[in-house]
C-alpha cells in the first residue's frame, strides 16, 4: 500500500495553480473515504472544498431515487463555491474514491480576496464556465433524444494518442452513464450494446476504444 502523502505534499500537487494553492494553504487539509457524502443538496453551508487528491461528484437526486450527475471533479478542481452567498446547497456532492481537500470557509476566503483580488476574477470565471455547462446540459436534455445525449457524452469523453486513435480512459459504469444523461440504465446498456456490436464502442481493459465515428442517428 503507497505511503499516505503529507498535507504540504498534498499541498504542493502540480494540479493547483499558484493562486488557487495560495488559498488552499489557508483551509484545513481533510481527508475522506470513498462514497462519503461531503454536502447535501438543500443544506445551507459556507464552506470550499478545493480538491487536492480524489475524486468527487456533483449530482441532484428526485424524488423517486433517479439521480442526476452535474460533473466529476478531480485534483486541482473545486466544489461547493454556489453557496457562498449565504444561500442552501444548489447540489449534492460525494467522493467516488478516497479524496482529501483543503476545506476553506467563507470568512477565510474573503479575506483572501481581499489581500488577493484578482482571485475574485478566477472565481467569477468558474462560476460562469459551470453555469454554461448546466445551460448547455439542460438544453441537450430538452432537444435530444437518450442517444444522441450519449453520443454528445462519448465525444466530451473522448481523447486521443499519437497514433490519432480515439480512447475514453474513464470508463464509466452504466449506471454513471444513465446518472448524466438523465436516463434509465437499461436504456443506456440497450444502446451501448448496439454500439458494440456495430464496433463503434471497443472495452479494452480500463477503457473504451473508439475506433470509428459515432453515428449521429441511431
Amino acid at each position: 500500500m503507497p505511503k499516505a502523502l503529507s498535507d504540504d505534499e498534498l499541498l504542493d500537487t502540480a494540479a493547483l495553480g499558484e493562486s488557487l494553492r495560495a488559498l488552499a494553504r489557508r483551509g484545513v487539509v481533510r481527508r475522506y473515504r470513498a462514497q462519503l457524502l461531503l454536502i447535501e443538496e438543500g443544506d445551507v453551508g459556507d464552506t470550499l472544498y478545493i480538491i487536492l487528491d480524489g475524486r468527487l461528484r456533483s449530482f441532484a437526486a428526485g424524488d423517486n431515487g433517479r439521480e442526476i450527475t452535474y460533473g466529476t471533479y478531480g485534483a486541482g478542481e473545486y466544489v461547493g463555491e454556489m453557496s457562498l452567498d449565504g444561500g442552501p446547497r444548489s447540489a449534492s456532492v460525494m467522493t467516488l474514491q478516497p479524496s482529501a481537500c483543503a476545506v476553506v470557509t467563507r470568512a477565510t476566503l474573503k479575506q483572501h480576496i481581499a489581500e488577493h483580488p484578482e482571485f475574485a476574477f478566477e472565481l467569477l470565471a468558474k462560476v460562469i464556465r459551470r453555469a454554461r455547462a448546466a445551460t448547455l446540459s439542460a438544453k441537450q436534455l430538452a432537444l435530444n433524444d437518450v442517444y444522441g445525449r450519449l453520443v454528445l457524452l462519448l465525444n466530451a469523453l473522448a481523447r486521443s494518442d499519437a497514433a490519432g486513435r480515439r480512447f475514453i480512459d474513464e470508463r464509466l459504469t452504466h449506471l454513471e452513464m444513465a446518472n448524466r444523461l438523465g436516463c434509465s440504465r437499461e436504456m443506456v446498456s440497450r444502446l451501448m450494446k448496439d454500439l458494440q456490436r456495430g464496433g463503434y464502442v471497443v472495452p479494452d481493459l480500463e477503457r473504451w476504444l473508439l475506433p470509428k465515428t459515432l453515428p449521429a442517428r441511431w
